[in-house]
């Protein structure tokens, strides 16, 4: 066993991690108490004698170099026991050992919006706007960083000057997708970037469903917006709700493959989300409520009113004609598209289906 002081044990979690200690020894600490000694638990537990001579010889060698150069870049170490650690992902099943942070990791209410790299116009408008009304509200938008949904909701919550956290599945050195730097660097100044990989790593494919369990254990609730069958944003959904955390999905055409991933969830008993509000009134309900009074509902009809039979007309020129939010234009038509009233084409715009009268 390692003899060291006891203020060194959150040190003793990083060296463990780069000795290679990984989902076993995370498992093994999840329920222990968070300043114990963790070498000592997972000796008692007979974790291998090698994984503990590494971490030993990593805590004496390695880790103030790596807490030297975090510092240096900008970053930070955070062990379970810290107080910035995020209360909500210190309480799941499967806590990272500590996670490398970027940033400011404020005390609010998060939610986790995710879905396909590949995303629609319509889908990528949905979550931009979504993490725009979200942040706009004081909750904090959590992605992934990823190309699609992800980077429109964090961009959303940057338009609106709130908070974002991006979580990523590769070292505090390795920003990926790469195009995301600029991107990363925003978010860093109005949030938090967070990953649990050291130093050096790259992104991996085995990191990325590693990384859905860390971004739907630390928000109080998940959206999916747009996903194929088989996408890493519903492997995020199942990871939440094994949580007991909230889910979310924004329905969709039926005709759609991205719509596969939200449709099924709801059939399984997942929450519709048509605006912020309804997520809002999950998570924080005084501002859900502050919402709703500003968003005034126009008399019934007026949205295919404004939709000429054989013309197709975007979002935003729908919204600029009613002269209504846009989050509230989305309701409408994802309501009348339920109906069968409209359809959405390919290219995002949506068009009156024949024989729909003004109602």
């Amino acid at each position: 066993m390692v003899s060291y002081d006891t203020g060194t044990a959150r040190w003793a979690r990083l060296a463990l991690l780069l000795a290679g200690g990984g989902a076993r020894s995370r498992r093994l600490l999840a329920g222990e108490p968070l300043a114990g000694d963790p070498f000592e638990v997972l000796e008692r537990a007979g974790a291998p004698a090698a994984v503990l001579g590494a971490a030993a010889r990593m805590l004496r060698e390695a880790v103030p170099g790596l807490l030297a150069a975090l510092e240096g870049i900008g970053w930070r170490w955070l062990a379970p026991a810290d107080s910035e650690f995020p209360e909500r992902l210190r309480s799941t099943a499967d806590p990272p050992l500590g996670l490398f942070a970027r940033g400011r990791l404020t005390a609010a209410p998060a939610v986790a919006v995710v879905g396909s790299r590949a995303a629609t116009p319509y889908g990528r408008q949905v979550a931009r706007l979504l993490g725009e009304e979200l942040a706009r509200a004081g909750v904090v938008v959590v992605s992934g960083l990823a190309r699609g949904v992800d980077a429109c909701a964090h961009q959303g919550a940057l338009a609106a000057a709130g908070p974002t956290w991006a979580i990523w599945g590769s070292g505090p050195d390795r920003v990926y997708p790469p195009e995301h730097a600029r991107l990363a660097e925003a978010i860093a100044d109005a949030g938090a970037l967070i990953t649990e990989y050291p130093p050096g790593t790259p992104p991996l494919r085995h990191h990325f469903p590693e990384r859905n369990r860390v971004i739907a254990g630390i928000a109080d609730a998940t959206v999916v917006v747009e996903a194929a069958a088989g996408s890493g944003a519903l492997g995020t959904a199942r990871q939440a709700l094994d949580e007991g955390r909230e889910v979310f999905a924004v329905p969709g055409a039926i005709f759609s493959e991205l719509s596969v991933g939200p449709n099924t969830l709801l059939r399984l008993g997942a929450r519709p989300l048509l605006t912020a509000r309804d997520v809002l009134e999950v998570v924080a309900p005084g501002a859900a409520r502050a919402a709703g009074a500003r968003e005034p509902r126009p008399a019934d009809g007026w949205l295919l009113a404004k939709l000429s039979p054989g013309t197709a007309r975007t979002v935003d020129e729908l919204a600029a004609d009613a002269g209504v939010a846009v989050p509230l234009l989305l309701s409408e038509l994802l309501r009348l598209e339920l109906e069968g009233a409209v359809e959405r084409l390919p290219d995002g715009r949506f068009a009156r289906i024949a024989g729909n009268g003004a109602g």
